[in-house]
């Protein structure tokens, strides 16, 4: 059975995270998502991946951490992701509490999504190279395990660099919430492997028409990489409301899919929760 989500940019016009998540609790859906874009620079050195301009909602979009917490505390089942936090452009200490606060306060509830960013003027606002951030993201999330498993954590790389230290709260997860790591097809699936629990491939985009042409392809990479394809959860981002594909996916071991909704009120929102929950209890029936 594919477990079934919903992404959306929470913005101050749009439906409000723990309503968001009471409606999809109730329509049995598994999880919740939540983007993140800290600011949109107006400069523009990288092209958006959808073509055109950046959508508005990009630069609107609320803390994830927030908004996630919101939906949490107003559930008692729905799984909370970040959907991705850009993990390039956060100081690894203080994520590491903030993903360890959202666990417990969730009861265990937390999907951690990362994604290293497409925006070169966002990542240097924030002091990061932007040839360095696939390096950045990996010490940091390196740096977070650490801190989220040990006593008296350190770590000593090139970018993330800390003697040993006193933080809490752990996790409820053990040994820490899942890293899914999000991206294209050969690099996040290269990365998932070397240190994700998860990999977050869209269905469709530049280079591949359907992702799960490629499923096989990540499995023999892992398996090549000394991994267990078996424990690398599969998630996929937007796809094609069709059954077969559903099948398909779910024939294939994929954990789940999310779709998209747009950031907008309940009234238009609720609907749409409607037609995707009626279409996922064919595709599990």
């Amino acid at each position: 059975m594919l477990k079934s989500g919903v992404s959306m940019f929470f913005t101050d016009y749009s439906i409000a995270p723990g309503a968001l998540g009471q409606a999809l609790e109730q329509r049995g859906f598994e999880s919740v998502w939540a983007p993140e874009h800290s600011h949109i620079p107006l400069s523009r050195k990288s092209p958006f991946p959808g073509g055109g301009d950046v959508p508005k909602k990009y630069y609107d979009a609320m803390d994830p951490f927030v908004t996630l917490t919101a939906a949490a505390a107003a559930t008692k089942t729905l799984k909370v992701g970040t959907g991705v936090c850009l993990v390039a452009q956060r100081d690894p200490i203080q994520t590491a509490k903030l993903v360890a606060s959202i666990d417990q306060v969730s009861g265990g509830r937390f999907l951690f999504g990362i994604g290293n960013g497409w925006n070169q003027d966002e990542l240097e606002d924030h002091g990061v190279k932007f040839a360095d951030r696939h390096k950045v993201a990996r010490e940091r999330v390196e740096a977070m395990k650490a801190i989220w498993t040990q006593n008296k954590p350190e770590y000593h790389g090139e970018f993330v660099n800390f003697d040993p230290m006193m933080t809490w709260p752990k996790p409820v997860q053990k040994p820490h919430p899942p890293v899914i790591v999000g991206g294209a097809f050969p690099y996040s699936a290269r990365r998932a492997i070397r240190y994700g629990d998860g990999w977050i491939p869209q269905a469709a985009r530049g280079g591949y028409k359907e992702i799960g042409d490629l499923i096989p392809e990540f499995r023999k990479m892992a398996t090549e990489a000394g991994r267990n394809p078996d424990e690398i959860a599969i998630t996929v981002w937007f796809p094609r409301r069709e059954l077969d594909l559903m099948k398909r996916y779910a024939d294939m071991g994929v954990e789940r899919v999310v779709f998209n909704v747009e950031s907008e009120g309940a009234d238009k929102v609720l609907p749409v929760l409607d037609e995707i929950a009626a279409f996922m209890a064919k595709a599990n029936g």
